[in-house]
């Protein structure tokens, strides 16, 4: 996964249907001596739309809460699409434009506040360990630079078989990932975390070994591979917003026949686009367990 040096502004084509972060605030400063409480939230994802339907394929949605003790204030904090999930996994096919074009972009948002309800009922809510505000503060210096170097949401994990030991050909880079790498981080920081078990939601494709395509200007440019331009706006159609349930099904049969049938599949990463020689199983959705992690230092201010 590839790091910029800065975060774009984003096109205003790209409309989300839920604004990202409305209640967004700064990240406080905390003083040195406060102990603050740090909680794994997760829950179902969309469930302020489905409720816990998405929660039985086990595809859950990922934050972490601190509360503070000088303060007794809550804060939620997570990493999340900025234009949805569809945005981000697949593209638009513009008129007139050749290139596809991408609403990718995935951020950081912390605010005031854990909504107990939302995770408790039909997810997980609970204490992991406890840091001092010095690691706080620290761990939010360390946010703002992942924010602003890691900026593209990327949906899939590609792998070469489903076994553990598997070659992984792309990681994605998706909500549990900002979980991870901000324990991660604390543990670094000279966090204990309590020994308990932590499951993560990943979406798989299963891939022979991938093929370099090019970038856009590449592909897409004056000088470009027309074949292979309209080979990539040829298999992205199918995935485009369904307004009716027969238009749905249509496309669903030509999904099936490019990805199932014909091993294809054709991925969008670090802006490049990689062909996929896709193979059985081919896709696979797993809620598999993640250990919390152990530090690199013995204490901090705890």
């Amino acid at each position: 996964y590839r790091r910029f040096d800065y975060r774009p502004k984003t096109d205003p084509y790209c409309q989300a249907r839920y604004t990202f972060c409305p209640t967004g605030s700064a990240i406080p400063v905390m003083k040195e001596e406060d102990v603050i409480e740090v909680y794994r939230l997760q829950a179902p994802v969309w469930e302020f739309k489905y409720g816990d339907l998405l929660g039985h394929l086990k595809i859950m949605h990922d934050a972490v809460g601190f509360k503070s003790s000088l303060t007794g204030k809550n804060y939620t904090m997570e990493w999340y699409e900025l234009f949805q999930l569809g945005n981000c996994t697949f593209p638009h096919l513009r008129p007139g434009i050749d290139a596809p074009f991408w609403c990718n972009q995935g951020a950081a948002c912390f605010y005031e506040g854990i909504d107990d309800a939302h995770w408790k009922e039909n997810g997980t809510l609970v204490l992991v360990t406890t840091i001092s505000g010095t690691m706080f503060n620290e761990m939010a210096k360390w946010v703002k630079y992942d924010n602003e170097t890691g900026i593209y949401y990327e949906t899939w994990t590609v792998q070469a078989s489903p076994d553990k030991q598997s070659i992984v050909w792309f990681d994605s880079y998706e909500c549990s990932k900002f979980i991870l790498r901000t324990y991660q981080k604390l543990a670094d920081l000279g966090a204990v975390f309590k020994k308990i078990q932590t499951n993560y939601t990943s979406i798989i494709l299963f891939s022979g070994e991938p093929i370099y395509l090019g970038n856009e200007t590449s592909i897409f440019g004056p000088l470009g591979n027309k074949t292979l331009a309209a080979a990539i706006r040829d298999f992205y159609y199918p995935f485009k917003p369904h307004r009716t349930v027969g238009g749905f099904f249509v496309d669903l049969l030509k999904i099936i026949d490019r990805v199932i049938l014909n091993h294809q599949f054709y991925l969008f990463y670090n802006l490049e686009y990689w062909f996929l020689p896709m193979k059985f199983p081919y896709l696979n959705i797993i809620y598999e367990e993640v250990p919390l992690p152990t530090g690199s230092k013995t204490s901090f201010g705890v």
